[in-house]
């Protein structure tokens, strides 16, 4: 497409009235006149639109004149519309493309991985805040940390899980809008994810006080021998595996039964 094409399809879109005119349209406009409070830009509506000192960009503006002087040509989006008293209020400040109000649980967004951490990834949705995707969002399999799966830089497709405005913060994820595992690549008939990758071991806490489990105690009865006293001592943790446990307490069932039928 030629350049002439372009620009007489960006004149055919562009508005005309003030009735044309949408929050978040951006335009290009004539700055007409320097005020205190601002400046009035002519935006081809026939209707001058204000652009508040506040709005003339991001960082404090203490005078007009600094930043504008009359017949610049600036670009601005639309805030507020009113076309009763005939007002537009516009920005030299790009809005953000998703606003709080803007934001539901469930919706999915474009966003591109702006950090990586231990813990997570930080996604630029265009929102006030980054969202963060926590490393068991990631994705359905095990991930140890975030740079293994993803860089800075990558456009994602992630999804609201939650969000506060008070705490000014959006929590996303990748794996909600992945396709999960067959069964038949799942470890026990369960998707091996990051909350399964820390089942495989079970971690037992014994207080104090330690005493005889009821296998134990029936085991030892059934031969003979003399029952355990409870020992004391600090807090301990141990670990064993799921199999291992599961031979031990097959073993001593073997054992107790065995012990019976030969008395």
């Amino acid at each position: 497409m030629s350049e002439e094409t372009t620009e007489t399809l960006v004149e055919a879109e562009a508005p005309t009235t003030i009735n044309d005119l949408k929050p978040k349209m951006q335009l290009k406009g004539i700055v007409k006149r320097l005020e205190l409070y601002g400046a009035f830009v002519d935006i081809g509506v026939g209707v001058n639109a204000l652009v508040h000192i506040s709005k003339l960009s991001k960082e404090r503006v203490n005078r007009v004149s600094d930043i504008l002087k009359e017949g610049d040509e600036i670009t601005v989006w639309v805030e507020k519309v009113n076309p009763a008293n005939q007002q537009v209020m516009v920005s030299m400040v790009e809005p953000l493309a998703v606003e709080w109000t803007d934001l539901k649980n469930g919706q999915a967004y474009t966003g591109r991985v702006n950090r990586l951490e231990n813990f997570g990834a930080f996604i630029d949705i265009g929102a006030e805040r980054e969202g963060l995707v926590h490393i068991s969002e990631l994705s359905h399999g095990y991930v140890k940390h975030p740079s293994e799966v993803y860089s800075v830089g990558d456009e994602v497709q992630v999804q609201v899980l939650g969000f506060s405005k008070r705490k000014r913060r959006i929590d996303l994820s990748i794996k909600a809008l992945l396709e999960a595992p067959e069964a038949s690549e799942s470890y026990g008939g369960r998707g091996k994810n990051q909350a399964d990758s820390y089942s495989f071991e079970v971690e037992e806490e014994f207080e104090e006080e330690i005493m005889p489990t009821a296998m134990e105690i029936a085991m030892r009865r059934a031969m003979g021998e003399p029952m355990p006293s409870p020992t004391r001592g600090k807090k301990r943790r141990r670990r064993k595996s799921r199999a291992k446990m599961r031979e031990q307490q097959e073993d001593i069932m073997h054992r107790t039964l065995r012990v019976r039928h030969d008395g």
